[in-house]
């Protein structure tokens, strides 16, 4: 391809990732569990699970750091000691943080005793940390920045009542990235908790049969899916340049992300779109051996692609935020891989429906469904309209458009229509949107 004129523009971008440091992280996260599981060091579950995490992100910034040498994309050559600069950054390190604290004391949602007390447990080992390692690391980035008035500086800047240099739209996507970490990672951190206390009692006698087999597995796969993004959200650093680039600039694109969480999907799910009506697809098919496993498989397999779409992240994964584009994994044949097997899932877990029920229950849970899989489809078509504001995403989709797997829907007339249509927002089309340095 290269040796043809106009190559270079037709290639793949590179990931931001690579492949072999994303698995890196996955095997090093499913060493730890392994461990704990034989010699559980703490009786807590919550540090427990920091353990996970803090091995799972060395499985990940080690090799990043000394094979792909990743800070070699944000940092230079060490400038010199700006202490007054560096000041200014904790200071608005700390009111950022102290925005998301103002936020968990307002909602009741978040109370220590609650639904978030793992969080608040494990808030308790890492807010000493942080008090330690805050300093010296934002002196130490500082020096090595090509633009070392970044967003956390502006804060600074505007905490201290000095509002020269202080841009609104870089503020404002600061605290919309500090946002998106203060909603996710109290939420990802306390599914994980269960999950592994889960997964660390789990019951081995009930591997026996296909659906022991397939119980265990599908269970085991969404807890790698959310042991990955609880580390992802807690390690946003300039340093290992998983830093946010920018966040979701439309009120639209938050709205169809966050109805899909806790508490929104409580109410969403179980009063708008229940579209199950309690029929379990096992139940169809116990009395066929081998439709049943071949049934099961299908679905496991579309776990798995939502999965290996996760491990391929690393350290980047994050929702309505931009931490770099990843072009390889699943990534490779789509651009929405995730969203593809996990609404292809679904209807493999609920197609049972259709027997045994009237037509007019049918059509009812088909459409209720049909409504989730178009939230997604939103989701996804919000974020390729804030992805485009970079180059390098807007090469990888015209390289998909090509070369992708469902490149051809695109000849199809209504659903060409559907693979290009984009949501038009006045937002988006500012450039100071789109702020390459949006976190610490």
């Amino acid at each position: 391809m290269s040796a043809r004129p106009g190559a270079a523009a037709m290639a793949c971008p590179a990931s931001a990732t690579h492949a072999l440091v994303a698995w890196s992280g996955a095997v090093c996260m499913l060493l730890a569990v392994t461990c704990l599981n034989f010699w559980p060091i703490d009786p807590k579950i919550s540090h427990q699970a920091l353990i996970v995490m803090a091995v799972t992100a060395l499985g990940v910034f080690i090799p990043d750091l000394l094979w792909q040498r990743v800070q070699r994309r944000t940092l230079v050559a060490a400038g010199a000691a700006d202490w007054p600069r560096t000041l200014t950054k904790l200071l608005g390190l700390i009111g950022s943080v102290g925005c998301i604290a103002l936020l968990y004391w307002l909602f009741p949602e978040y109370g220590p005793q609650g639904f978030y007390g793992n969080y608040w447990e494990a808030l308790r080992v890492l807010l000493p940390v942080w008090a330690v390692v805050s300093l010296p690391y934002l002196h130490w980035v500082d020096r090595r920045l090509a633009e070392p008035r970044d967003a956390l500086w502006q804060m600074g800047r505007l905490l201290a009542l000095q509002w020269q240099d202080v841009s609104a739209p870089v503020i404002g996507q600061h605290l919309l990235g500090w946002l998106v970490k203060g909603y996710y990672l109290p939420l990802m951190f306390t599914y994980f908790c269960n999950d592994l206390d889960k997964l660390l009692h789990y019951d081995l006698n009930r591997l026996h049969g296909f659906q022991g087999y397939f119980d265990w597995a599908y269970f085991t796969l969404y807890f790698i899916d959310v042991a990955l993004v609880s580390m992802t959200y807690l390690m946003s650093l300039k340093l290992t340049d998983t830093h946010i680039r920018s966040s979701e600039p439309s009120a639209f694109g938050w709205l169809v992300a966050l109805i899909c969480y806790e508490p929104f999907w409580s109410v969403i799910g179980t009063q708008y779109i229940a579209y199950d009506n309690g029929h379990e697809w096992g139940h169809w098919f116990s009395g066929t051996p081998w439709l049943y496993a071949l049934w099961g498989s299908l679905i496991l397999s579309m776990v798995v692609i939502y999965v290996w779409a996760t491990i391929a992240f690393g350290a980047r994964f994050s929702n309505l935020t931009h931490r770099g584009i990843i072009t390889n994994g699943p990534y490779r044949y789509s651009k929405h891989p995730a969203y593809l097997a996990k609404n292809l899932s679904w209807w493999l877990v609920s197609m049972p429906f259709m027997i045994g029920v009237s037509w007019s229950a049918t059509l009812r849970c088909c459409l209720l469904l049909g409504m989730l899989n178009g939230i997604y489809y939103l989701r996804a078509k919000t974020e390729e309209r804030h992805l485009a504001l970079d180059p390098v995403y807007r090469r990888y989709a015209e390289w998909i458009d090509r070369h992708g797997l469902l490149r051809c829907m695109a000849r199809a007339p209504l659903l060409g229509a559907l693979t290009r249509w984009r949501p038009s927002f006045d937002s988006y089309r500012s450039p100071a949107n789109f702020t390459p340095d949006a976190s610490p």
